[in-house]
C-alpha cells in the first residue's frame, strides 16, 4: 500500500513537471536539463521526505482510517437528510407561484374570515336541540336589565348646559341695532322737552307736540279769541273757539257744524297755559313759543313718518310712536341704560330651550321695574322680547360624562340559577337570557363555519385570479417577492380591521403599491379589497369609503410624481380626501346633523389624520422596502442617476473618457426609449452604471489613454489576453455593482448591454496570428462576452446606443496625417443614417435581440432617432474670419 501511494506521487510530480516544460516550450523558452545537479537534489529530498512521511504515519492512518469510516456513515445519514431537504426546496421554487397562490387565499380567508372561525353552534332565535339544565348553583349576572336600569338612569340624568358666547353677541347686537333705530328716529323730533317745563308743562307740550291738525288750530283760534274779547262770556268764547280761522283756514263749507273741543281736558289745560304765558310776559313771546310749537309738530310728524317705514320693513314693530317718541330725554337716556343692564342679567342667567314665553315675560318685567323709568316699560319690555332668544345649549361631552358616572353607579342585576334548573327546553327558542346563562356555564359550543369560509376563500380566489389577469396585461412584469409584497400589504387593511383599529393603511397600501407598481395595478388591488371587505367585515361604510378614496387616489398619482417631497404633498392630499369623504358620507346618510353633528367632525378629522399618518408610514418604509424587495420606483432611480453619488464619481474620475462615453450613450439611449415609450427613468440610470467594470483597467480601454500608445499593441500583444481584459469589465461590473447595493434592474445593464457579441477587433488579430502559426486554434467562446443577451426593451436600447455611440463619433474624423490633428470631414445625414442601420441590422443578424421585445421594424426608427441626437450634438458652425495681427488688444 506504501509503495502503491509512493508511485502515485512520482507520478503526479512526473506530470507537474511536464506541463511545466510544454508551456515553456511554448513560449520559445529553454528549459534546464533533468540531470542539471541543483535539480536531482530537488528530486532526491523530495523523494526522501515522502518515504519518511510514509513510514511515521502508518499507525496514524489505520486510527483515521475508522474515524473516516464513521464519519462516512454519519455523512451519508446527512447526506440523505440533505438530499430531501434539498428536494423539498426544489420543489417549492419550482412550484413558487402555486405556494404564493396558495399562501395569498389561505392568509387573507384566514383574516378577513375570522367571524367564521369561532361561530357558536347554539344561537339566539334558534330552537334547543336538547334540554339543558344548570350543572351547578350560580349567580349570574342579567345583562339586558342592567343594561336596561342604566340606560333609564343615563337618560333621566341631567343634562348639562353651557352658555352660547356667540348667541350672547348675536342678542347684543341686535338690542344695540334696535335702540340706535329708536335714537335716529328720536333725533328727527329734536330736543324733549322742547320748553321750560316750569312754565309749559311736559305733559303740555306733549299734548301740543302730537295732537291732531284740527285740534292745534282750534288751540290758535282760541288764544287769539281770548287776545280781542277779554270781557265776553264763555258761551261766546267757546263758540269762537269752534269756528274756524278765517285766515288760517278759509270756510268752504258755511253749512259744516263747527267741532267742539272744550270737554277736551288737553285742549283746555293747554289753551289756559299758553294764556297764562301771554299774561306772565308778553304778546311777542308768546307768538315766538306758538313758531317754535309749530316747527316741533312738524319734526313730530317727520318722526312719525319715519317710524311707520321702519315698521313696514322689519318683521316685528317694536316701536311705537306713543312709547318712544312721548318719553322725555333724559328717562331714554335712563331706558337704554336699564335695558342693556336687564339684557346682561337675564343673558348671564341663561336662556335655556324651550322655556315658555310667558315665562320669559315675567323675567323681562321683574328686572325692568328697577332698572327704568314705569313710564317707558312697555317700550324696554317690548325691545328685550324682540331680541332675546335661549343662549344655553347642551354639553354634550360633559352630559355624556354624567350619564356614564351615573350608569356606572348603578348595581349589576344578578339572578340566581339552582342546580339542576332548567335552563331552556328542547325545541323552545333560545332568548338573548338563555345564551347568556349557556354562556356562563360554557355549554355554548364553538364550531368553525366552514361553508362560510369555503364561500369567502372562493371569492378570494375569483379576486386573485382578476389581479393575475390584470397582472399580465401591464407591462410590468412582477417576480414572486414583488407578488409576496403586494400580499403583505393587502393583509395590513383588513389585519388592523380585526384588530379593532377603524383607521386602517389604505393610504399607505394605495401610495406604496402605486409607487412601486403603477396606478393599474394599485387601482385593481384596492378595487378588489374594496367589496370584499364590505361584505365581509361589520364595519362603518363612511370609514370603509373614506380609507378606499384616499388609497384610489394615491394609487393614481404615487407614481408621477418624482421626489419624496411632492409623495408628503401627496400624504396631505389623502389626508383631506379621507376626512372630506367620512364627512360627505355622514351628511348623505344624515348623521352630520343635529346633537352629533361635532363626533362626525372629530371623527372626520381623525380620519384625515390617520391618512396623513399612515402616509408618513409609507414614506419611511419605502427606502428599506425598496432594498428588500429590490425595487426601482422613479424616485429611486432619479437618485441613483445623481453624478454625486459615489460610484459615479469614481468612474468619473479614474475613466473620465468611459464617463462622457456613458453620458452621450445614456442621451442617445434616452431619446431611443422616449420615442418608444419604455421606461426612461430606468434606461437613463441603467446606462450610466453599464460601463463601470472599466474602473478594473482604465488604460486598458481606448477612451481612456488620452493619446497614450494602446497597451494591447505594447505590452500585451496577446489577443486572447486582450480580449479576457475587454470582457473582464463585465464581471468586475457586476462585482462594483453588488457591492455597491445596486438593484437588479440596474444590474442588468452590465452583461445585456454588451450580449453575446464578438469582441471583432482581437477576434480578427487572433485569426491573422493563427494563419501565421497553425498550432494555433481560434475558438469563438473566447471572444464573446458571457451573456445574456438583452431581456428588455430597455437594455436593448443601450445595447444598440453603445454600438452606434463610437461610430457616430468618428462620422467626423477622418485618418489622421502623421504628426497632424485630425481632419474633419463633413457627413451628410444620409450616410449616417445607413451606417447605423447597418449596425443595427448586424445586431439583429447576430440573434442579440431576440429575448428584448424590439421590433424589427423598430430598428429604423431608432436609428433615425440617433442620427437626430448627433445632429443636435454636432451642428454645422459659423466660420469666423481670421484675425490680423494689428486687430490684437493693445497694453
Amino acid at each position: 500500500m506504501k509503495i502503491k501511494q509512493f508511485l502515485q506521487f512520482l507520478t503526479q510530480q512526473l506530470t507537474h513537471w511536464r506541463r511545466q516544460y510544454k508551456g515553456l516550450r511554448r513560449k520559445g523558452k529553454l528549459m534546464r536539463s533533468l540531470k542539471s545537479k541543483n535539480h536531482r537534489r530537488e528530486l532526491l529530498r523530495t523523494i526522501f521526505k515522502n518515504i519518511i512521511l510514509f513510514l511515521s504515519k502508518t499507525n496514524e492512518k489505520r486510527d483515521r482510517r475508522k474515524q473516516k469510516r464513521a464519519l462516512q456513515l454519519k455523512a451519508k445519514s446527512v447526506k440523505t437528510k440533505s438530499t430531501i431537504y434539498t428536494v423539498c426546496l426544489a420543489w417549492v421554487h419550482e412550484q413558487r407561484s402555486w405556494v404564493i397562490l396558495a399562501i395569498a387565499i389561505l392568509s387573507l380567508t384566514g383574516i378577513i374570515g375570522q367571524k367564521f372561525s369561532n361561530q357558536t353552534q347554539l344561537q339566539v332565535g334558534y330552537p334547543a336541540p336538547q334540554t339543558i339544565t344548570a350543572p351547578y348553583t350560580a349567580s349570574i349576572e342579567d345583562q339586558k336589565k342592567t343594561e336596561a336600569e342604566r340606560q333609564a338612569v343615563s337618560s333621566s340624568s341631567l343634562q348639562v348646559l353651557m352658555m352660547d358666547a356667540r348667541m350672547n353677541q348675536q342678542i347684543n347686537e341686535n338690542l344695540q341695532q334696535l335702540l340706535d333705530d329708536g335714537n335716529e328716529i328720536r333725533a328727527v323730533t329734536g330736543a324733549f322737552p322742547f320748553f321750560d317745563s316750569v312754565v309749559l308743562p311736559i305733559s303740555t307740550q306733549r299734548y301740543l307736540r302730537s295732537c291732531p291738525e284740527s285740534e292745534w288750530q282750534a288751540v290758535l283760534v282760541a288764544v287769539e279769541n281770548t287776545k280781542n274779547q277779554h270781557k265776553k262770556g264763555t258761551r261766546q268764547a267757546a263758540a269762537l273757539s269752534t269756528a274756524p280761522n278765517q285766515e288760517r283756514q278759509p270756510r268752504t263749507t258755511p253749512e259744516k257744524t263747527p267741532v267742539d273741543f272744550s270737554q277736551n281736558i288737553d285742549f283746555t289745560q293747554a289753551v289756559a297755559e299758553l294764556e297764562s304765558y301771554r299774561v306772565t310776559t308778553s304778546e311777542k313771546n308768546l307768538s315766538l313759543l306758538i313758531a317754535q310749537i309749530s316747527q316741533t309738530r312738524k319734526r313730530y310728524t317727520q318722526a312719525t313718518a319715519k317710524l311707520l317705514q321702519l315698521a313696514s320693513v322689519t318683521p316685528e314693530a317694536v316701536y311705537e310712536a306713543s312709547l318712544l317718541l312721548d318719553l322725555s330725554d333724559m328717562d331714554w337716556e335712563k331706558t337704554q341704560m336699564g335695558i342693556h343692564q336687564s339684557a346682561e342679567r337675564i343673558l348671564s342667567q341663561g336662556i335655556p330651550q324651550g322655556l315658555p314665553k310667558n315665562i320669559l315675560q315675567d323675567a323681562v318685567s321683574l328686572q325692568l321695574q328697577s332698572f327704568v323709568p314705569e313710564s317707558a316699560e312697555p317700550l324696554a319690555k317690548n325691545l328685550l322680547l324682540a331680541v332675546l332668544k335661549p343662549n344655553l345649549q347642551k354639553d354634550e361631552e360633559q352630559t355624556r360624562e354624567n350619564a356614564q358616572k351615573a350608569a356606572a353607579g348603578v348595581p349589576l342585576v344578578m339572578v340566581n340559577v339552582r342546580h339542576g334548573e332548567v335552563i331552556v327546553k328542547k325545541g323552545v327558542q333560545i332568548t338573548a337570557w338563555n345564551f347568556q346563562v349557556l354562556e356562563h356555564y360554557h355549554l355554548v359550543r364553538r364550531e368553525v363555519k366552514w361553508r362560510g369560509l369555503v364561500k369567502l376563500a372562493w371569492v378570494i380566489a375569483i379576486a386573485i385570479s382578476i389581479f393575475v389577469w390584470v397582472e399580465r396585461h401591464i407591462d410590468y412584469e412582477l417576480r414572486q417577492r414583488d407578488r409576496l409584497l403586494v400580499l403583505l400589504l393587502t393583509l395590513s387593511v383588513p389585519g388592523l380591521v380585526t384588530m379593532g383599529l377603524p383607521y386602517t393603511t389604505w393610504s399607505a397600501l394605495g401610495l406604496l403599491l402605486g409607487s412601486f407598481y403603477g396606478p393599474t395595478l394599485g387601482l385593481t388591488v384596492v378595487g378588489l379589497l374594496l367589496p370584499i371587505l364590505a361584505i365581509s367585515l361589520d364595519m362603518s361604510k363612511g370609514a370603509l369609503l373614506a380609507g378606499a378614496g384616499g388609497a384610489i387616489l394615491g394609487s393614481y398619482i404615487a407614481q408621477r410624481l418624482r421626489s419624496r417631497e411632492e409623495l408628503a404633498l401627496l400624504g396631505v392630499a389623502i389626508a383631506l380626501t379621507q376626512g372630506s369623504i367620512y364627512l360627505l358620507v355622514k351628511i348623505l346618510i344624515g348623521q352630520a346633523f343635529g346633537s352629533t353633528w361635532y363626533i362626525v367632525l372629530r371623527e372626520a378629522g381623525l380620519f384625515a389624520l390617520s391618512g396623513f399618518g399612515w402616509s408618513v408610514v409609507a414614506l419611511g418604509l419605502s427606502p428599506y422596502l425598496e432594498k428588500v424587495f429590490d425595487l426601482v420606483t422613479p424616485i429611486r432611480l432619479a437618485e441613483l442617476a445623481n453624478p454625486n453619488r459615489p460610484l459615479l464619481k469614481r468612474l468619473a474620475t479614474k475613466t473620465p473618457g468611459t464617463f462622457q462615453h456613458t453620458l452621450f450613450v445614456a442621451t442617445l439611449a434616452e431619446a431611443a426609449a422616449k420615442e418608444l415609450g419604455c421606461n426612461v427613468e430606468l434606461v437613463r440610470a441603467g446606462t450610466l452604471y453599464h460601463d463601470i467594470g472599466k474602473m478594473h483597467d482604465p488604460l486598458g480601454f481606448i477612451e481612456n489613454q488620452m493619446g497614450r500608445p494602446n497597451k494591447h499593441d505594447t505590452e500585451i500583444q496577446d489577443p486572447w489576453k486582450s480580449a479576457e481584459i475587454i470582457k473582464k469589465h463585465v464581471t468586475e461590473g457586476l462585482v462594483m455593482a453588488r457591492k455597491h447595493l445596486l438593484p437588479t434592474a440596474i444590474q442588468a445593464f452590465i452583461p445585456e448591454h454588451q450580449g453575446t457579441m464578438l469582441i471583432a477587433y482581437f477576434h480578427h488579430q487572433a485569426q491573422q496570428l493563427a494563419q501565421e502559426d497553425p498550432s494555433l486554434t481560434v475558438d469563438d467562446a473566447d471572444f464573446r462576452y458571457d451573456g445574456p443577451i438583452p431581456q428588455s426593451r430597455e437594455t436593448g436600447i443601450v445595447m444598440l446606443a453603445d454600438s452606434c455611440e463610437a461610430a457616430l463619433r468618428s462620422l467626423q474624423v477622418s485618418a489622421k496625417p502623421m504628426g497632424k490633428k485630425p481632419l474633419l470631414k463633413e457627413v451628410s445625414t444620409e450616410q449616417a443614417l445607413a451606417m447605423l442601420n447597418n449596425i443595427l441590422r448586424a445586431k439583429w443578424q447576430d440573434n442579440q435581440l431576440v429575448d428584448s421585445g424590439l421590433k424589427r421594424e423598430e430598428m429604423s426608427q431608432i436609428a433615425q432617432i440617433f442620427v437626430d441626437v448627433w445632429q443636435q450634438f454636432h451642428h454645422k458652425r459659423i466660420a469666423y474670419p481670421k484675425l490680423k495681427a494689428s486687430s490684437t488688444v493693445r497694453n
